[in-house]
């Protein structure tokens, strides 16, 4: 590679480096907005209201824009398999943050990509060597110590947290299968109406009302829904610039805003096994994805 060929990917890598630095803190700041907002209203009715504002902010960009949105694309098994598993974890997620701890929560997810790297071995047959299911084993005994029975926040309701985990890891692996073709507002709207489809079905499932809402409630979900907006245009943004290996380190920034705000905000305190845990799940994703970029 030359020169100049270098150096436009290094800037490429930086831009893309700090898009996902602002999309994770976006998405931590959302988070914390859903967990607050859960005090006072269902959480069927908050997702499903942040649902419908994102999408239609990207649908609305789109227009102006004049970006086509409703591409041939979109009907697509990938596509259709995303919606099934975004609903999913959006359900799961969303009641592990108005039920359990936002640290706890914000911890689990960070095993996201160890279950992406086992999926896409399975359904892409990508090699995963020794080191790699070593390193996929090790961060999965950081789960197991998160949610340890022997922390004074543990709660069976924390497995929500890995179900949702679950559910956003197999999201990544049917959009890993859609078509490249697929433009950020398409993909916008997509996956926030696929919120407000899962706040629906958690409000039939739990058989919650929607509640009328108050001017101060209506500022903090309009917070929600532009963090949702921001956080989600820039990983897709960050996703599509530079190498992917060198940018998805920068997920696990999510941990020092999500931690932050569940100790200054909510009062959260983390005990050393959780923080054990956190810790080989971050080194063991490091691994996997430092040894998959050098395979």
């Amino acid at each position: 590679m030359s020169e100049p060929n270098c150096k436009s990917l290094g800037r490429e890598n930086i831009v893309g480096s700090c898009l996902m630095i602002l999309s994770m803190a976006a998405f931590a700041g959302e988070d914390s907005v859903i967990k607050a907002l859960s005090e006072e209203m269902p959480v069927s009715q908050i997702i499903f209201l942040i649902g419908i504002g994102g999408a239609s902010v990207f649908a609305i960009t789109g227009v102006v824009l004049k970006t086509e949105i409703l591409v041939p694309e979109i009907n697509s098994l990938p596509m259709h398999a995303r919606i099934v598993t975004e609903i999913f974890g959006r359900i799961f997620y969303s009641l592990a943050l108005s039920l359990t701890s936002l640290s706890s929560t914000t911890m689990i997810l960070q095993a996201t990509p160890l279950v992406v790297v086992i999926g896409a071995s399975i359904f892409f047959n990508e090699k995963v060597g020794v080191v790699r299911w070593l390193a996929i084993g090790l961060g999965f005994v950081g789960v197991l110590m998160i949610i340890s029975p022997e922390e004074a926040e543990f709660s069976l309701l924390s497995l929500m947290a890995i179900f949702g985990m679950l559910g956003f890891a197999f999201r990544d692996l049917a959009s890993r299968a859609a078509s490249p073709k697929l433009n950020i507002f398409t993909l916008g709207c997509h996956g926030f109406l696929s919120l407000a489809v899962a706040g629906i079905i958690l409000s039939l499932i739990l058989g919650q009302s929607f509640l009328t809402i108050s001017g101060n409630t209506w500022l903090f979900l309009a917070a929600g829904v532009s963090l949702g907006v921001v956080g989600y245009g820039s990983l897709i943004s960050a996703m599509r610039i530079g190498e992917v290996s060198a940018i998805t380190p920068f997920r696990y920034t999510r941990l020092i805003f999500g931690l932050s705000i569940g100790y200054f905000i909510f009062n959260e305190h983390v005990g050393i096994n959780a923080a054990i845990g956190c810790v080989l799940i971050v080194l063991s994703s490091f691994t996997v994805l430092y040894r998959g970029r050098t395979r």
